[in-house]
């Protein structure tokens, strides 16, 4: 099976022992004060144990502005140094290679967490956000993309492999990048070259303040109509970042058979497109909706290198090991909470699942 192979990453020669990924996944296990609990390590090593190639942290908040939900994972302190280090430590000796996604929250980043008014590229409000940001002056814009710098350079004095700076699903990276998120007159809004100066602006601070062997993936959304995040601009995007200093690029499916909502004609799957608008050599992830050997052949396939899976993993934490029958094709949703349980989540966990419609046997069905 092609999802069972080793794959070699350049920078540090480092081979991943199989195409597999966790995907960062909100699990609200974490202290007030960023600081990763006993069970949001237990979860994730748990997966590296069953032979994820790739294992990512839960969106991890780079300012204490930056906050989007309760308990979030922050690397914004070094006094959440010592349990990253044990989590970094844990997933090495377990055969797999470690990734914290790095973010913040923006427009998403509620006052109710963070105590001050949530902030964006421009003056922002969609549904569900409880008051409208400000737009973020240039010398707050700066400070971010060295906190950014400095949360790397934590998560490698901690044992990490590298980061995952998360550009996508709406947050703020993903809001500087969208044409309706962005209206700014200056240097860090208009044409796409300025949209994504931030992005390009955090992957050097990064780079500055790591070492050579550090890795760096990007996670980005293809395309988002509510934002103004097109599919023609991601492409342009993705051909920006394979042109710098990043080892692997994320594209966040939602369903990775799927073609594009806006360009309809064409029926290419949007992994296929994005493989082809980039070197053939440099890896890609694709996620979304993959369940069984069958899924992940495909998507590898249409041109990925490796396969990540978030909803999957929850309750197969062995989920990689099952990808050596190619009949593979593990239990769906509902799951019971006692079988959640057995696949090391707890309480918490569990009952954020609930609010999944139809993920829990006892949780919402609407």
């Amino acid at each position: 099976m092609k999802a069972q192979i080793p794959l070699t990453l350049e920078r540090g020669k480092r081979t991943l022992r199989n195409r597999t990924v966790l995907a960062a996944m909100t699990n609200k296990q974490s202290g007030d004060d960023g600081v990763l609990s006993d069970d949001e390590i237990r979860w994730l090593l748990r997966r590296a144990e069953g032979e994820f190639g790739v294992i990512t942290t839960a969106a991890s908040h780079v300012q204490q502005g930056g906050k989007s939900w309760e308990g979030e994972m922050g690397v914004w302190g070094d006094h959440q140094i010592p349990m990253l280090t044990q989590l970094a430590s844990g997933i090495s000796s377990r055969g797999s290679i470690g990734l914290v996604q790095i973010f913040h929250g923006g427009l998403r980043a509620p006052r109710s967490l963070t105590g001050t008014k949530p902030v964006s590229a421009s003056v922002n409000h969609e549904k569900d956000v409880d008051e409208e940001s400000r737009e973020l002056e240039e010398l707050e814009i700066e400070s971010l993309v060295k906190s950014f710098g400095e949360a790397a350079s934590r998560c490698e004095r901690s044992g990490f492999d590298g980061v995952e700076i998360h550009a996508a699903h709406g947050y703020l990276i993903c809001q500087f990048l969208g044409l309706k998120t962005n209206r700014r007159k200056d240097k860090w809004g208009g044409a796409l070259k300025n949209r994504a100066r931030f992005l390009r602006e955090i992957i050097e601070s990064v780079r500055r303040e790591t070492s050579v062997d550090f890795l760096v993936s990007v996670r980005i959304s293809p395309e988002i109509p509510t934002i103004g995040v097109s599919l023609s601009d991601s492409i342009k995007l993705a051909r920006m970042l394979t042109e710098m200093e990043v080892d692997i690029l994320h594209i966040s499916c939602w369903d990775a058979f799927a073609s594009s909502e806006e360009e309809t004609k064409d029926q290419r799957t949007l992994t296929r497109r994005f493989r082809e608008a980039i070197p053939t050599d440099f890896p890609l992830i694709s996620t979304g909706s993959i369940w069984s050997s069958e899924d992940a052949e495909f998507v590898i396939g249409e041109g990925a290198d490796l396969v990540g899976v978030a909803r999957a993993a929850i309750a197969h934490p062995d989920w990689p090991i099952g990808l050596s029958d190619p009949e593979f094709d593990p239990q769906r949703p509902p799951f019971t909470p006692q079988n959640l349980e057995e696949a090391d989540l707890s309480p918490k966990f569990i009952d954020y699942m609930r609010r999944w419609r139809g993920f829990v046997t006892d949780g919402n069905s609407t």
